[in-house]
């Protein structure tokens, strides 16, 4: 089968780094994008909630997009996150991502609405038809409310855009469901703690916000297991990764702790936006044990490579 984009690698979701005053601090974005790159991910979404799109204006958030497309200078895929609470608002930013040369969107459901399948699907192909951009579409019923089941599928699917799903389910046997049922939707891993289930069963990719600040480790997993099809390796990695897994995922404090995980590799965060307040001391000092020890016992399984 032969899709428009291909989805393949790690894809970072970017934080946004603010300055003290709550402006962005691009200069610092723009280090994370060198950083990346030179760490060898395969592309980068701007604007999904890791970057905070939920605190940001549509003109920011098509500021940020925009940078980091003329950043990346086509070295990698941008992707541009278009999820909101307005219709008229994703449009807005779909049609900025096309004008802007961005080469895809990632596409969520609006929250806190609560759309019914075919109304969340005629909300897709609204923003789909502005754009007319490949598509990977984002399922997090958790902050959404509402899955993107089979009825919205099988309606999506008439649009030759729609090539992906970032699946933040939660729910293995939406795994099976998609890579089953749905082999013309590239399936792409977006419950980390998931991602070595998600590679057995057929996934290419895996859009990860940990690969901000431990973008070499999360791409030995994606290597070990798609590439080299070493699920021994793979699960060594993934040991090593699941106690992360329960510092990003279960401890409440998600962006928080990417952010900090950045300031520790040596790179700019800034502070978060209200909401949301920075981790306190003991919970940097968990999150920085987990780091050191996770990026030891990965370089020890494969190789120091």
């Amino acid at each position: 089968m032969t899709f428009r984009m291909k989805l393949e690698g790690i894809y970072t979701p970017l934080i946004t780094p603010f300055k003290a005053d709550g402006t962005f601090d691009l200069d610092a974005l723009a280090e994370l994008v060198e950083r990346l790159i030179s760490a060898g991910v395969h592309g980068l979404i701007s604007g999904g909630s890791t970057g905070e799109n939920y605190a940001e204006t549509v003109e920011e958030r098509l500021e940020l997009a925009g940078f980091v497309t003329e950043r990346s200078k086509g070295r990698l895929p941008v992707i541009v996150g278009t999820g909101a609470m307005r219709t008229p608002d994703s449009i807005a930013i779909a049609e900025g991502a096309r004008a802007m040369g961005a080469d895809a969107l990632l596409l969520g459901t609006p929250p806190y609405s609560v759309p019914t399948e075919a109304e969340n699907a005629a909300n897709a192909l609204a923003i789909d038809r502005v754009a007319d951009l490949p598509v990977i579409l984002y399922n997090y019923p958790g902050r959404m409310g509402v899955s993107m089941g089979r009825e919205f599928l099988d309606i999506v699917s008439q649009s030759k855009n729609i090539i992906g799903i970032k699946e933040s389910s939660g729910d293995v046997n939406r795994i099976h469901t998609l890579a089953c049922d749905y082999p013309h939707i590239q399936m792409s891993c977006g419950m980390d703690d998931q991602a070595l289930e998600f590679f057995a069963w057929g996934a290419r990719s895996w859009i990860c916000a940990g690969s901000n600040f431990l973008p070499e480790e999360h791409v030995a997993l994606y290597r070990a297991c798609a590439v080299e099809d070493d699920f021994t390796k793979g699960r060594q990695i993934m040991t090593a990764m699941m106690p992360l897994m329960g510092v990003l995922e279960q401890g409440g404090k998600f962006i928080q702790c990417v952010k900090h995980g950045v300031e520790v590799s040596g790179l700019r965060a800034g502070p978060m936006r209200p909401p949301l307040q920075g981790l306190n001391d003991a919970e940097k000092a968990e999150l920085e044990r987990v780091i050191i020890t996770l990026k030891a016992t990965v370089k020890s399984v494969v190789g120091g490579k």
